[in-house]
């Protein structure tokens, strides 16, 4: 890298709720969970990302885990800003406040953001020292991510699900015509199962526990092809308080994941009877683009195509759609500009 190359840098960030990606120079060089360990008499951060995330649960009084974003949106910005800043002096090989005002940034943000949400996102940026930062919604990056033309006169359907929220947009012409942001993804997932297990096995188990279970056997369907071995899955025993270790299946997953998975088949029924009707005959051929981390939950594509009678699509690499998209678009701005969200005044 030449001396003056970090002038003109390009930084994509997709601030999940539960993740974190950042690209740079063409490449994912930050994806980490987005969780910071606190030290909280001295307020010095401890750890960020996976090392903090290693620490969940595990750690002594004066010491505190804390998620910058909830439901796609900063909810503390003193950890939010913390957590980027370390991310970011990553990228830099040299002094970060000497070269700390010479990137352009884009981020990512729910389409269900609020005026306040957004301002909030821009001023942590600025406070990052970027020199020029853009917005983008989620859905538009993930098709933009996910080789989708979103500029051509035709609509496209998009549902991400990620860890705080399930977006689910109509885009035509580079603009989400029809969508809305549901508070139901990931992390609602793993509440489900917590409280399944609670109620169904009197066995109490950590949120840590509920994401492996649904990574490792979690299903959208009662019925798979190839379905995984049964699951040891270790907690407290709410009758003895007791460690105690049980066996779970992925039917009783399904069992738990009912309800959630049900409102989002019946949120995107009801972006689909907003359209207009040349939409919908767009979308009848070309189907559903099915993206973002929650998305990979077994059958989760074959589930929601029974529900809507349309071809549901599951990406490559789902997790990182958002931000290559994002990217995409930093690195053409000149034929992307009018996919970013405005500034109002």
């Amino acid at each position: 890298m030449g001396f003056f190359d970090f002038l003109n840098q390009k930084i994509a960030i997709d601030l999940g709720t539960s993740n974190t990606l950042i690209t740079h120079k063409g490449k994912i060089v930050v994806d980490n969970p987005s969780i910071v360990a606190i030290h909280q008499i001295t307020g010095k951060i401890i750890a960020v990302g996976m090392e903090a995330g290693m620490m969940r649960g595990k750690i002594n009084k004066n010491i505190k885990t804390v998620y910058p974003f909830n439901n796609g949106v900063i909810s503390n910005f003193d950890a939010a800003e913390k957590m980027l800043k370390t991310f970011i002096k990553k990228l830099s090989p040299f002094n970060p406040s000497v070269f700390s005002s010479s990137y352009n940034m884009i981020i990512s943000i729910p389409c269900g953001s609020t005026e306040v949400e957004m301002r909030a996102v821009h001023e942590s940026a600025k406070r990052l020292n970027a020199k020029n930062i853009f917005l983008i919604h989620e859905p538009i990056a993930a098709a933009i991510g996910g080789g989708i033309d979103v500029l051509e006169p035709k609509g496209n359907m998009v549902v991400d699900i990620g860890g705080g929220t399930t977006e689910i947009a109509v885009i035509s012409l580079g603009k989400i015509i029809s969508g809305q942001s549901l508070k139901i993804a990931g992390n609602v997932f793993n509440e489900n199962i917590v409280q399944y297990i609670r109620e169904s096995r009197n066995l109490h188990i950590g949120e840590s526990m509920a994401e492996k279970i649904k990574i490792r056997i979690g299903s959208a369907v009662s019925k798979l092809d190839f379905p995984p071995d049964k699951m040891a899955v270790e907690g407290r025993d709410l009758l003895t308080g007791k460690p105690k270790q049980i066996l779970i299946s992925y039917k009783e997953i399904e069992k738990s994941l009912h309800k959630s998975i049900m409102q989002i088949e019946n949120a995107i029924i009801e972006t689909l009877s907003e359209i207009p009707p040349e939409i919908s005959a767009d979308i009848y051929k070309s189907g559903i683009y099915l993206t973002g981390g929650g998305s990979m939950l077994r059958g989760l594509d074959e589930r929601l195509s029974r529900a809507t009678e349309l071809p549901v699509h599951l990406g490559d690499q789902p997790l990182k759609t958002v931000v290559k998209g994002s990217e995409k678009v930093l690195k053409n701005l000149d034929l992307y500009i009018d996919v970013l969200v405005k500034k109002r005044r």
